[in-house]
């Protein structure tokens, strides 16, 4: 029985996977948990297995394409099988994605209508000027203008997309006055630009921003925490451990991941009609890549001691760099870290990544004069920003939350007893 292959759902957010590579050519026998090919997510490149035997008789989307999740891209069937039925059948709108060279950008033009006879035309004194010098009929422009008024832009816009290009009509503010004695002449614009067609993962970032931005109404607590002891205690942890690397960010996992045990409130989802509290703290990490950011998602990290979180930490944002991530490694978060410090970012707002709660950014270390005991010295801070959705957590909790990370910063023995 001829078998389909479909885009696999790799991924939570997956919408669509990019063929990097078949390993299989058509007419190669398959068998069952062969690996077909490699397709590449919006979070990493991942081989997709074979669920049957047979050969592949036929591969519908080449290399270099996309196609959305569900829709075939390839059929097994043994030599002499029909599957001309599987062929033939109809491909939903949309469902194969090209991924087309760099393609010059596209002129919005105002839309051409048929005028009703004897029907007066609504235009600027500019617009009919532009019009006979140009050659443009009015009569058959939609004006964009009030009350379906043919101004301007809607003859600048025909005129770019008459030369093939940019192309500027006019420097002059629309006015209802008599036309002024002034020419005005097609300047065209020599600017240089390179389109890149958007990634899979740019792509879901986009999606997934967009959104947490328009349904989760944000708000950002930010607080100053003294890092001296815990710088202190970093350095004494590697001069002890050599084959040991624990960062800040390792730091303030911990930290974290015991605050959200104290206050579940923040370990929690908005569900629409209800909020859900999570019983355990899986803390993600955002990564850096060439093309976005995915974030690995630590488990268990209140289990964890600070040397184990140091050594999963290590190994997933390794592998989260060279995109060969797990979808178990990169899903389930409770809670996010994004720290920037590394950059010198003193300090920013992050955007909360859905369905959770509340996300913390992390500045850099900054030596400054600060006053301890009625004395100026030099001392290290570091500024922290939590930004909440105020549909699952008002600001007191918050600000209980933070409090605690502080402490626990800044009182660092209690991150490794």
């Amino acid at each position: 029985m001829a078998i389909q292959v479909v885009m696999p759902r790799l991924s939570d957010t997956m919408e669509e996977g990019k063929i990097l590579r078949w390993l299989k050519k058509e007419g190669d026998r398959v068998e069952g948990g062969d690996i077909l090919a490699e397709v590449q997510t919006d979070k990493a490149d991942i081989e997709m297995e074979a669920f049957g035997s047979g050969i592949l008789r036929k591969v519908l989307v080449r290399e270099g394409e996309s196609a959305r999740v569900g829709h075939l891209i390839g059929v097994i069937a043994e030599e002499d099988e029909d599957i001309s039925a599987l062929l033939a059948a109809p491909e939903e709108p949309g469902m194969r994605l090209a991924s087309p060279a760099v393609a010059s950008p596209q002129v919005a033009v105002p839309p051409i209508v048929q005028p009703a006879a004897g029907r007066r035309i609504k235009a600027s004194p500019l617009a009919r000027r532009m019009a006979r010098e140009q050659g443009f009929d009015l009569s058959v422009v939609a004006g964009s203008g009030p009350g379906g008024r043919v101004i301007r832009r809607d003859l600048a816009a025909l005129a770019e997309a008459a030369a093939g290009g940019p192309r500027v009509a006019s420097v002059l503010p629309e006015r209802s006055v008599p036309e002024p004695r002034v020419a005005v002449a097609a300047v065209p614009l020599s600017v240089e630009f390179e389109e890149r067609e958007l990634s899979s993962m740019r792509k879901a970032i986009a999606k997934r921003v967009s959104q947490s931005m328009a349904s989760a109404p944000h708000f950002y607590l930010t607080v100053e925490v003294a890092m001296e002891k815990a710088m202190e205690l970093r350095e004494s942890i590697q001069a002890q451990v050599s084959d040991l690397k624990v960062t800040f960010t390792d730091m303030i996992v911990k930290a974290a991941a015991l605050a959200l045990v104290r206050h579940p409130a923040i370990n929690a989802s908005f569900m629409g009609d209800r909020i859900r509290f999570y019983s355990q703290v899986h803390i993600g990490i955002a990564v850096a890549l060439e093309d976005g950011l995915i974030t690995p998602v630590l488990r268990e990290c209140d289990r964890k001691s600070l040397a184990q979180i140091a050594r999963d930490a290590g190994s997933l944002i390794e592998r989260a760099r060279s995109q060969k991530l797990k979808p178990e490694e990169y899903t389930g978060g409770t809670f996010t870290i994004s720290n920037l410090g590394m950059f010198e970012i003193e300090e920013f707002t992050a955007i909360i990544n859905p369905p959770e709660a509340a996300i913390l950014a992390v500045g850099s270390i900054q030596a400054k004069p600060v006053v301890v005991d009625g004395q100026i010295r030099t001392g290290h801070r570091m500024r922290m920003t939590l930004s909440c959705d105020h549909r699952a957590v008002d600001g007191a909790t918050g600000a209980k939350f933070l409090q605690e990370v502080k402490r626990l910063l800044e009182h660092p023995l209690h991150l490794v007893l």
